[in-house]
C-alpha cells in the first residue's frame, strides 16, 4: 500500500506538472520528484521483502494493509509539507513580499 499511494501521489503531481506547471512557476516538478523518490524508495523495499517472505509477501493481513496505508498516506503528507516550506521560502508569486511589506506601511 506504501508503494501504490506514493505512485498514485507521484503520477497525479506529474500530470499537474505537466499540464498546468510549464514554467515550474510553482516547483510542481520539484513534488513530483519527491513523490517519484519515494516510490523508488518502496520499491526497493518491496523487493527486499519479497526476497525475505516469499510467496508471503502477496498475502499481507489487513491490519498490516492498513499500517502500511497510514505510511503511504504519511510520506504523501510530508512531501506536501516540505513543499509548502519551499513555496514560502521561495514566494514565486510574492505574496509573502507583498503581505510583509504592508505590514510596514
Amino acid at each position: 500500500m506504501t508503494l501504490l499511494t506514493a505512485v498514485l501521489a507521484a503520477i497525479i503531481t506529474t500530470i499537474i506538472w505537466y499540464q498546468k506547471d510549464s514554467r515550474n512557476e510553482m516547483k510542481t516538478g520539484t513534488l513530483s520528484l519527491i513523490y517519484w523518490g519515494a516510490s523508488l524508495m518502496w520499491l526497493t523495499d518491496a523487493v527486499f521483502a519479497y526476497i525475505q517472505l516469499q510467496a508471503d509477501y502477496f498475502n499481507p493481513s489487513p491490519a498490516d494493509m492498513l499500517n502500511d496505508l497510514f505510511l503511504g498516506i504519511s510520506a504523501v503528507v510530508f512531501g506536501l509539507l516540505l513543499w509548502l516550506i519551499l513555496m514560502l521560502l521561495k514566494d514565486p508569486k510574492g505574496i509573502i513580499r507583498q503581505a510583509l511589506e504592508n505590514i510596514q506601511n
